[in-house]
C-alpha cells in the first residue's frame, strides 16, 4: 500500500512537471508569435507617418519661412491699417513673416526702400502705390536679383510684375450715378481729389465721363492733397462753405479717397449745412461709423475690403514665389455701400458688413490648391 502510495505520488509530479513545461513552452511560442505580427504593423506605421513628408509637394515646402518686404508709398488712415493686418496675416497663414517699410509720401524715400528691401535680400518683395517713374529702375533691380514683386495700385506697366488694383472706374461710377440719382441730375458739387496716383487718374476718368453725360451738375471747385489728406479736406472745405454760405448753393462733395471724405465730412457737419451729402471712396471700420451717423453728411462710398486687398496682394506673390506664370494686370471688384443698407440699431464693422452688403469680404480671388495645401501646413504645427 505504501509503495502503491509512493508511485501514485511521483506520477501526480511528473505530471505536473509536464503541465508546466508544456505551458511555458506555448508562452513562449506566443510571445514569438507576437514579436513577428507587431513587426509588421510598426513597420506600416512607420511607413503611414512617414508617407506625408514623403509625398508632400516639395514646391509647396520651399514656399514656407519666406521674408516678405511690402515697401509703401505713404500708411495714412485705417484703411491703410486694415490692409496691412491683411498682408501681414495671410504671410503668416503661410509661415512666413512682414517687414514694412513706409515712405511717408516721399517717392524719393520709397525708391530707397526698395533698394533697401533688395540688398537685405528679402524673398519677395509687395509694392504699394508709388509709380513707374520712381520704382521701375528698382523693380528691375529686384528682378534681376530674382525676387519677384507685385505692386497694388502703382501702375508700373513692368514686365513680370503684376499690377494689382480695385476697379477704380467702377468705384467712381457708383458712387457718381447715386450722386446724380439722389441729385436729380442737376446741382453744384465739389470734387476733392489729387492727380499723381493710379487709382486717382483712374477714377478722374469716370469723372470726366460723368461730367459730360450730366452737363446740369457743374463742378463749382475742385481740390486735394495727399500730404495730411483728412486735415487739408477739412480746412480747404471750412473755407468753401464760408464762400457759398447760402443753403443749396452746394449740393454734394464727391470724394476720390476716404481720407478726403472724412475731412470734408467733418467740415460740413460742423457748420451744420445737413442738405450736403458726401458720397467717397474706399472702406474702412472709421469710415463704417461715419456713414452710420445719422448726423453725418457723408452718406455713401465704393470700396473693396482693404483686409482682402491685402490678402490677394498676398497671395499674388506667392504665385509668382511658386514659379507660376505671371498676370500682368488683376482688378478686385467693388462694391456700393450706403447707409440706407445698414443697421441704425447697431455698430457694423468690416468684419459683419456682409451681412448687409452683398460681395463684401471674403475673396478667393488669387487663391490656388498648393496656397491651400500651404496653409493646411502652416496650420496644422
Amino acid at each position: 500500500m505504501i509503495r502503491q502510495r509512493k508511485w501514485g505520488v511521483l506520477f501526480t509530479l511528473a505530471m505536473a512537471l509536464v503541465l508546466v513545461l508544456s505551458a511555458c513552452g506555448n508562452k513562449n511560442n506566443n510571445n514569438g508569435s507576437a514579436s513577428e505580427s507587431a513587426s509588421p504593423s510598426a513597420s506600416a506605421t512607420s511607413t503611414e507617418s512617414a508617407s506625408p513628408a514623403a509625398s508632400a509637394d516639395p514646391s509647396v515646402e520651399a514656399l514656407k519661412g519666406k521674408k516678405i518686404a511690402l515697401v509703401m508709398q505713404f500708411n495714412t488712415g485705417t484703411f491703410s491699417a486694415q490692409y496691412i493686418d491683411g498682408v501681414k496675416k495671410q504671410v503668416e497663414k503661410y509661415g512666413g513673416k512682414v517687414t514694412v517699410f513706409a515712405s511717408e509720401n516721399d517717392l524719393s524715400k520709397m525708391s530707397s526702400n526698395l533698394d533697401a528691401a533688395i540688398n537685405q535680400k528679402f524673398d519677395g518683395i509687395l509694392i504699394d502705390h508709388g509709380n513707374a517713374a520712381a520704382l521701375t529702375a528698382g523693380v528691375n533691380r529686384a528682378k534681376q536679383a530674382g525676387i519677384p514683386v507685385v505692386a497694388f495700385d502703382a501702375a508700373l506697366g513692368i514686365d513680370g510684375v503684376t499690377d494689382l488694383s480695385q476697379n477704380d472706374q467702377k468705384m467712381a461710377e457708383q458712387t457718381l450715378e447715386q450722386l446724380a440719382k439722389d441729385a436729380g441730375g442737376k446741382g453744384n458739387i465739389v470734387k476733392v481729389w489729387v492727380a499723381g496716383f493710379a487709382p486717382m487718374e483712374r477714377r478722374q476718368e469716370s469723372y470726366a465721363a460723368f461730367q459730360a453725360k450730366y452737363p446740369d451738375i457743374k463742378e463749382i471747385t475742385s481740390f486735394g492733397d495727399a500730404s495730411n489728406p483728412q486735415l487739408d479736406a477739412q480746412t480747404k472745405m471750412e473755407a468753401i462753405l464760408k464762400q457759398y454760405p447760402e443753403k443749396g448753393s452746394i449740393t454734394a462733395v464727391w470724394a476720390a479717397w476716404d481720407e478726403f471724405a472724412k475731412g470734408a465730412a467733418n467740415a460740413i457737419k460742423q457748420a451744420g449745412r445737413d442738405e450736403i451729402k458726401v458720397y467717397g471712396i474706399d472702406m474702412s471700420d472709421e469710415d463704417l461709423t461715419m456713414i452710420q451717423d445719422a448726423t453725418s453728411p457723408w452718406i455713401a462710398s465704393a470700396a473693396v475690403d482693404p483686409t482682402t486687398i491685402g490678402t490677394v496682394h498676398v497671395r499674388y506673390l506667392y504665385q509668382a514665389l511658386h514659379g507660376d506664370a505671371v498676370e500682368p494686370a488683376v482688378q478686385i471688384d467693388s462694391v456700393y455701400v450706403s447707409r440706407d443698407a445698414l443697421p441704425t440699431d447697431k455698430k457694423v464693422t468690416t468684419a459683419d458688413l456682409s451681412q448687409y452688403v452683398p460681395g463684401w469680404g471674403e475673396s478667393d480671388q488669387g487663391n490656388t490648391d498648393y496656397l491651400k495645401a500651404l496653409e493646411a501646413a502652416v496650420g496644422a504645427k
